[in-house]
């Protein structure tokens, strides 16, 4: 039996060794969805992930169904989502790592020469020997004191879930704001297009109205050519128009994290001339500081590392662990147990075995990697209060830019109502002195481009109105989904 007994040891090694490439028999597949669409939807300090349906119907989609759809599709939130609940797992195996551990434990140990079971109690006590020992133990182990290690790197963790939770909040801010700003551009573009087409038909009908005053000889020529080659210009920006409008259309959708073409979706909604509550730059800033989820998580990731830098300083201090065993020793084959005179006894082959203490590790010399971990700490917390302090700047600045570009939007609109108004006014008198033979076909056509460009303006600055307000409630984190 000792030949082939000694041949097992030979055979694991072998058998670990043709296993050791593919110890992972199922290895994940980076590219095979983990989970169906979420949706993530905040409540309290988590985030609650929700299956997100996909629509099925893009026929008159008003504002608010645009956005309920992109915060469900869209994969930025969802990856922002999956970034929470990473975080959020973080903060649980923290908070895990102070509570006590249990684990089952075993071993195969192969000896050269013969070894006692269990260590002798007293002097001259008989045992068991073998050179093939199994044990098995049910080990305990809890922490007593670290230094503050363990506690800091569990509230670093919290921290940083809530500042990942923020960050998720100000992803689907900036998705709100984004989807906005291309709804009512597609809104203006298409209120262009219209006015283009209509302008276009009024010069159809207008260059009628010149062959027939060329057929009475009331009309040169020469007034035909011009008209025709200002319909000729209308045309190619209907066109150019139209492609703008359709590449916006593929944003939304984009936006909106669907794949099906631009072509299907077909938007409601109006451009009114929209007013906000008046807002000094004092007060949104004030709200900003209070409501923005990016300044929160900038804070909160602040807070951690200042948690981090005593995470760092524990490492100066001792540890101090409890820890407890139970278990058994079994001696493989045959076995041996000698008396304190030399004599050969039988007995069992097996023995319960149990431990329980209290282990101390204190730092004596580390080769100055504890001080380095202290000051590059030291470092990165220096580092996150600038760009926090950076971050103030620039809301107060984002702020301040959206407050003066909608009372700059909405002081055009009101210029550019009445421009519209006295452009078709002037059109309509040009057209009447031209049929009375009164006027130039140049001062119509002038005058028909005129309140083209004053139409388009009108339409943009409306749409940028819109736009302005939804930045406003960016800039000051009170954006409405």
């Amino acid at each position: 039996m000792k030949p082939i007994r000694r041949t097992t040891p030979v055979i694991l090694s072998l058998a670990l060794l043709m296993l050791s490439g593919c110890a992972v028999l199922s290895p994940t597949n980076p590219y095979r969805p983990v989970t169906p669409r979420l949706h993530f939807e905040t409540h309290g300090n988590e985030p609650s992930p929700q299956i997100a349906a996909a629509p099925e119907d893009f026929g008159d989609l008003g504002l608010s169904e645009a956005i309920a759809i992109a915060l469900g599709n869209n994969p930025e939130v969802a990856a922002t989502g999956f970034d929470a609940m990473a975080a959020q797992a973080r903060k649980a195996g923290a908070w895990g790592a102070m509570l006590p551990s249990l684990s089952a434990e075993g071993a195969y140990t192969r000896h050269l020469d013969d070894q006692r079971l269990l260590p002798a109690r007293y002097n001259g006590e008989s045992g068991v020997f073998s050179d093939t020992i199994y044990s098995a133990d049910l080990v305990v182990r809890m922490p007593l004191f670290a230094g503050g290690r363990l506690i800091n790197e569990a509230r670093a963790a919290k921290l940083l879930s809530q500042a990942a939770q923020h960050r998720l909040g100000r992803t689907r801010e900036e998705l709100v704001f984004n989807v906005t700003s291309v709804f009512y551009s597609i809104l203006a573009q298409e209120q262009l297009i219209e006015s283009l087409v209509f302008s276009r038909e009024a010069l159809d009908s207008h260059l009628k109205r010149i062959n027939d005053l060329i057929g009475a000889q009331k009309a040169a020529k020469v007034d035909r050519l011009r008209t025709e080659v200002r319909l000729a210009d209308v045309q190619q920006k209907i066109v150019a128009e139209r492609n703008t409008l359709a590449i916006q259309k593929q944003l939304l959708a984009n936006l909106m994290g669907v794949e099906e073409t631009s072509r299907s979706l077909m938007l409601q909604g109006t451009l009114d001339e929209s007013t906000t509550r008046s807002l000094s730059q004092e007060e949104g800033v004030a709200v900003a500081l209070t409501n923005r989820p990016d300044y929160l998580a900038a804070r909160r990731e602040l807070e951690a590392q200042a948690k981090r830098v005593d995470v760092a300083r524990g490492a100066y201090s001792p540890t101090v662990g409890l820890f407890g065993a139970y278990g058994g020793r079994w001696a493989s084959d045959s076995t041996e147990q000698w008396d304190a005179g030399g004599q050969v006894l039988s007995g069992s082959n097996s023995e319960d075995a149990g431990r329980v203490g209290i282990g101390i590790e204190i730092p004596l010399f580390q080769g100055g990697r504890i001080r380095a971990r202290v000051k590059e700490e030291h470092a990165k917390l220096a580092a996150a209060q600038e760009r926090l302090h950076k971050l103030e700047l620039q809301i107060r600045l984002e702020v301040e830019t959206a407050i003066l570009n909608f009372s700059s939007a909405s002081e055009r609109v009101q210029m550019l109502r009445k421009s519209v108004e006295q452009a078709e006014e002037s059109l309509r008198i040009e057209r009447q002195k031209y049929e009375l033979g009164k006027g130039a076909i140049v001062d119509v056509l002038d005058a028909q481009a005129a309140l083209l460009e004053a139409e388009t303006n009108y339409y943009r600055a409306l749409a940028e109105v819109h736009i302005a307000r939804a930045q406003i409630e960016l800039a000051t984190g009170e954006t409405t989904e």
